[in-house]
């Protein structure tokens, strides 16, 4: 006979995972109405190309979405929708994590639950960039360590080096995974073993060879992907006002609760006796390994939010950990209650928002704010304007001189449009040059009005004539203006080859 005790403990999971699925639902809803930023059109041109790299990071998040829009087509869905699905395999990875390490399934069904209303998991699968796979493939690492712990068996190290693996084809910040597994089996006497095991090496290799396509692709074109992502934080460049950015940004990524629950878990596993040693200090080495290099980077250059994703696997265990195991005085453990309480609601209010905000400026009064820049609203009406023109003037090609409006116009023109960065290659070194008869006569060249005639339009081509004007509308709030030029008779080659400032210095 069931006790009542277990009986509760089956209700807890199963209602954890109906909300699960609920919110993958609300995720592909919303995926599909709101329109993609520059940067996942800039990853969906990837996708048409795929190879082992690319200039900006490791090829993941491509296939990602080459097997999205595979399924649901070159649309805002079809590009997010194996992202979302992921998120589900993610939240079965860190449930079984927490449950493993602490034990129960209160604390296994809490983990699961709050990475999902963090805008971290929400957002970060829905808007898909590296950060995405990154995310899916840091649970895993996670699992499979734990695993390790759980079993004693050699066999997982195999697992941690697949999923380290994938995690370094996501993005290169998974290269602290290993920094972090060797402090944990150094800091655990009793894990120490593993470092004299061929299991441990063997997890090693298996990580090396999924990753080793991205360093031959580098080896390929001058190392150019790993000079970029590793020079970022120069020692020179020091400028520790960014510093000030990373509580506030993950205060909002990681929503208002879950965040605090996270601080007190991560504080009580180094502090507090309760739960296994080997399990606190595995918590611990995930999230403050990759912590610690980020307050480096951010006294050198600014830290994106979402650079975070890999510690929040981590992160929502130690926060469930704090949230059921810890003794606390009674006026932490209230806060504890209300955290624990309103976690969930206070983070699918905030993802709901951020949706309609995106979408539709209510929320602000129509008022300018962060989203307007990145999601691609009003750039459909705005295609049909721009390939009207392009229709009117004869332009066989379309030119813009960023990466992001590149994409846009690539993913919202019609299909078969040339479209072209002129400047830039190294970003479409994998990717066919343009037949060179499309660049011989009136071509459209694409631009942000407010900015004027550039350098490249002016010393390129002999004839520059605006044709018009078109507006990129968020309701009635113009986001942006773009100016659109009928330029011919080229001076020199349209394209310029001339090599990425990375490859200079």
């Amino acid at each position: 006979m069931i006790s009542a005790a277990a009986a509760e403990d089956a209700r807890l999971v199963r209602n954890v995972w109906l909300t699960i699925v609920a919110l993958t639902v609300l995720r592909l809803v919303a995926a599909a109405v709101t329109p993609i930023t520059f940067d996942e059109a800039y990853y969906w041109m990837w996708s048409k190309h795929l190879a082992f790299g690319y200039y900006d990071h490791p090829p993941l998040v491509a296939l990602v979405i080459r097997l999205g829009t595979l399924v649901a087509g070159d649309t805002e869905l079809g590009v997010r929708l194996v992202s979302i699905l992921l998120a589900l395999p993610m939240c079965y990875a860190v449930y079984r994590t927490a449950e493993i390490l602490f034990g129960g399934v209160r604390v296994a069904a809490t983990a699961a639950l709050l990475l999902n209303v963090t805008l971290m998991a929400a957002v970060g699968t829905m808007i898909v960039t590296p950060d995405a796979p990154l995310l899916v493939a840091s649970s895993f690492v996670l699992f499979c360590c734990a695993k390790v712990l759980e079993t004693e068996r050699g066999a997982w190290w195999l697992g941690v080096g697949t999923a380290a693996g994938l995690a370094l084809t996501a993005k290169y910040t998974a290269m602290f995974f290993g920094a972090a597994i060797l402090i944990w089996l150094v800091a655990v006497p009793k894990l120490r073993h593993w470092l004299r095991s061929p299991w441990l090496y063997l997890g090693g290799l298996v990580a090396l060879a999924i990753f080793s396509p991205v360093i031959v692709w580098n080896a390929e074109h001058q190392w150019v992907s790993f000079i970029k992502q590793l020079g970022r934080a120069r020692i020179e460049d020091f400028r520790p006002a960014y510093i000030a950015e990373l509580i506030p940004t993950q205060f909002a990524f990681a929503t208002p609760l879950v965040f605090i629950l996270g601080v007190m878990g991560v504080y009580a596993l180094l502090t507090r006796k309760a739960g296994e040693a080997a399990g606190r200090v595995l918590v611990s080495v995930m999230v403050w390994v990759i912590v610690a290099y980020f307050i480096w980077h951010s006294l050198h250059a600014r830290v994106e939010a979402n650079w975070f994703a890999p510690i929040y696997p981590a992160f929502v265990v130690a926060a469930a950990f704090a949230a059921h195991l810890v003794p606390w005085r009674p006026r932490e453990q209230r806060t504890v209650r209300f955290c624990l309480r309103f976690a969930a609601p206070v983070g699918i209010v905030m993802f709901v928002a951020l949706i309609v905000q995106a979408n539709t400026g209510w929320l602000s009064g129509y008022v300018r704010d962060s989203t307007v820049r990145s999601v691609g609203v009003g750039w459909r009406p705005l295609a049909d304007q721009i390939e009207a023109v392009r229709a009117r003037v004869g332009a066989t090609c379309v030119l813009a001189m960023d990466y992001g409006t590149t994409a846009w116009l690539s993913f919202y023109l019609p299909p078969g449009t040339c479209v072209l960065q002129p400047i830039q290659r190294i970003r479409w070194v994998n990717f066919p040059e343009p037949d060179p008869e499309q660049l011989k006569g009136t071509l459209l060249f694409v631009d942000e009005a407010q900015i004027g005639i550039r350098f490249y339009p002016s010393t390129t081509f002999a004839e520059i004539d605006k044709v018009a004007e078109a507006p990129r509308m968020r309701g009635p709030l113009v986001i942006e203006t773009y100016a659109l030029y009928a330029v011919s008779h080229p001076k020199r080659d349209v394209i310029d080859h001339s090599p990425p400032p990375e490859l200079e210095r």
